[in-house]
């Protein structure tokens, strides 16, 4: 009978040896993180042995935080705990098994919102690649706090690339993937040298009220694109701070989204933007940035106050703009508009996206960034 230490060892080889795999830039077989089989015969597969995306820092102080454990001192305190939910963190496998189930546990109970599902707040989203384009697969249902689930079965057997979203308002202390014993999972090709897109942003970019993790629009972007995304949006809190704008300057980003104005007024539009314009121009002068108008208030052509809000904010931009780009070929710009459409059908409340005004903002966005990106 081997002894308690020497199975912690080969534990912590197996896991030591998973994670070297992963670095390699072809597909490598992952060991189990629980070698411990189930009674009905699933081997379970820690999702930080595969390719984990939407994570600018390693050095986090919970596995699956969206800021490194420094900023925690940095920025403020609901900008901190906004940044502990997973919103555009997600992980690539590949796999020829029948079925694929997971296991997640949620760092808060509260799995819904009143105008948000549980599916988008604590939910897993899984796409396949399938005849080289992502699709949508299954959607793992949190029912409560932890949460097991087998989210597709039945599928032909065939070696396939997979794509699993993590909660959008939710955080998660562990997520794992499960596959029946017989069958193996590979870490995703690497994606190589692709920089990521990086957006800074609101409730919305966090991915308010996206009926699923795999509906916001930075995710959409992520698959249309194929990209790599982080998504630092902070519900209520993406107000253009200094602090943010030096946490992003760390990181080697393709492009630069800039889209906080639904959390800031005209003034401090004025005040901020440039400010974080130059401090991203300190550590990255030819690094794109997007600056991106708010999305009109759906409402607003009825209700006065939300039309001048969208106006003064809309134009307080375009000034700070239009005095920097002379001098910034980098600095680009993206009108609010026609983000949503012109039918009104976008949101659940005026402001927040449905999946409808999401696929509609991703489209938008497709146009700015693509020419952007061809270089990058």
């Amino acid at each position: 009978m081997k002894s308690p230490r020497f199975v912690v060892f080969v534990q912590i080889f197996a896991l030591g040896f998973a994670l070297l795999a992963t670095s390699n830039s072809t597909a490598s077989e992952v060991i189990p993180s629980d070698k411990d089989k189930t009674a009905d015969g699933v081997s379970w597969y820690d999702i930080r042995l595969l390719e984990v995306e939407g994570q600018g820092w390693k050095e986090t102080k919970a596995p699956f935080d969206r800021l490194p454990a420094t900023a925690e001192k940095e920025v403020r305190a609901a900008v901190w705990n906004l940044s502990r939910h997973s919103a555009g963190i997600c992980a690539r496998f590949s796999t020829s098994a029948t079925e694929i189930s997971a296991r997640w546990t949620l760092t808060s109970s509260r799995l819904a919102m009143p105008h948000m599902a549980a599916t988008g707040v604590s939910g897993l989203d899984l796409y396949v690649k399938h005849e080289g384009k992502w699709r949508w697969l299954a959607t793992g249902f949190p029912r409560e706090q932890s949460n097991v689930a087998k989210l597709i079965s039945g599928i032909p057997r065939g070696k396939r690339e997979y794509l699993l979203y993590l909660p959008l308002y939710n955080g998660v202390s562990s997520v794992e993937i499960g596959l029946p014993e017989k069958d193996a999972m590979e870490t995703a090709p690497s994606r190589g040298d692709a920089k990521p897109i990086v957006f800074y942003g609101t409730s919305i970019t966090q991915g308010g009220c996206a009926s699923r993790p795999g509906m916001v629009h930075t995710a959409i972007l992520g698959r249309w694109l194929d990209r790599p995304v982080i998504n630092l949006g902070f519900s209520g809190n993406g107000r253009m701070e200094a602090e943010l704008a030096r946490l992003m300057a760390q990181l080697d980003a393709a492009v630069y989204v800039i889209d906080c104005l639904p959390n800031i007024n005209a003034k401090d539009v004025g005040s901020r933007t440039e400010p974080l314009i130059k401090i991203l121009r300190a550590a990255r002068p030819d690094t794109p940035i997007l600056l991106v108008e708010d999305r009109n208030y759906t409402d607003s052509f009825l209700v006065t106050g939300k039309r001048v809000r969208n106006e003064t904010s809309q134009q307080a931009l375009r000034a700070v703009f239009e005095k920097l780009t002379g001098d910034d070929a980098n600095l680009h710009y993206l009108r609010g508009g026609h983000l949503l459409g012109d039918d009104n059908e976008g949101t659940v409340d005026s402001s927040h996206p449905t999946d409808l005004g999401f696929l509609r903002q991703a489209a938008a966005f497709r146009v700015a960034l693509e020419p952007l990106l061809k270089s990058r």
